[in-house]
């Protein structure tokens, strides 16, 4: 008798494919696991790091928090309403750079020149799993625990009328923006095949995009607002889904499902980037070195 996996192609495709996201995902958790055990070994050190980046990443609120307490409030937004913005940010864009460190461009970049990126294509190892986990940057923690307790304090300042589908959708949102950050750092790595060194338009459009928002889309010119909502649709992913979280109008009369999009964008623009992720590996020339 015929075993039933001969008879049922598919099923066999499915367990081959089960076995090896298995395997690549146990790669990846060890890859990460020994980065991990590096980077705390020296736990003073480590630990200093931590704190200095909350630290010095809590000043700029600080900042911000000086100028609302003489102003009053942004055009019409109060430090509570600013601040969860901000917190949203942080986290997401903390998140990101600890996971998708590994296409930082410029670190990547370095590889490139370096002659590195051979060395794991050798390897009998999916090449994208590789390039994650070779570079996890738990210092990021200072930046995601600063927002964390900016988030607090938007919490406590906006009043925030939560209900369960609020809460359900804020992971969503923080997903979105990950997958979002970590698709230009994927795009701008990927660019360096052929530049070899990185561009300054990716740090724009990352931790420049990260810095613009955290503010409300209103207060900046209608150039740069189109630019980030038809181009880079970057304030779709932030500043409209907390008009939802906040309960505030529309101020550009968009339809009422734009705060909802977040997630498709985010996870469109990771996907889109990994293609050409892939394209750039099928053109990738070693520099030799």
């Amino acid at each position: 008798m015929k075993n039933f996996n001969q008879l049922n192609p598919v099923a066999t495709m499915s367990r081959r494919y089960i076995q090896t996201l298995r395997f690549t995902l146990d790669i990846y958790r060890r890859l990460v696991a020994i980065q991990m055990r590096a980077q705390v070994q020296y736990r003073a050190s480590f630990l200093l790091d931590v704190l200095s980046v909350a630290i010095t990443m809590s000043m700029f609120f600080v900042s911000l928090a000086l100028v609302f307490a003489r102003f009053g409030n942004l055009a019409g937004w109060t430090l509570g309403q600013v601040a969860f913005l901000w917190a949203i940010v942080e986290v997401s864009f903390g998140l990101m750079d600890m996971i998708f460190s590994g296409f930082d461009p410029i670190n990547f970049g370095r590889r490139i020149r370096q002659g590195t990126l051979d060395q794991l294509l050798l390897r009998p190892v999916n090449i994208t799993i590789q390039v994650l986990g070779d570079d996890f940057v738990l210092r990021r923690l200072g930046r995601i625990c600063e927002g964390f307790i900016i988030f607090a304090l938007a919490l406590k300042l906006a009043h925030i009328d939560w209900t369960l589908g609020k809460l359900l959708y804020l992971p969503c949102v923080v997903i979105g923006l990950v997958c979002f950050f970590g698709g230009l750092f994927i795009v701008g790595a990927t660019i360096t095949f052929w530049t070899v060194d990185s561009i300054e338009a990716i740090n724009i459009l990352t931790y420049g995009g990260s810095e613009m928002l955290s503010y409300p889309a209103h207060i900046y010119p209608d150039w740069l607002r189109r630019t980030f909502m038809y181009i880079v649709p970057a304030l779709f992913l932030n500043y409209y889904p907390a008009l939802y979280f906040l309960n505030k109008p529309d101020p550009f009369g968009l339809p009422t499902i734009m705060p909802f999009v977040a997630p498709l964008i985010g996870i469109g623009l990771l996907g889109a980037a990994l293609i050409f992720w892939r394209f750039g590996l099928r053109h990738y020339q070693s520099t030799g070195t």
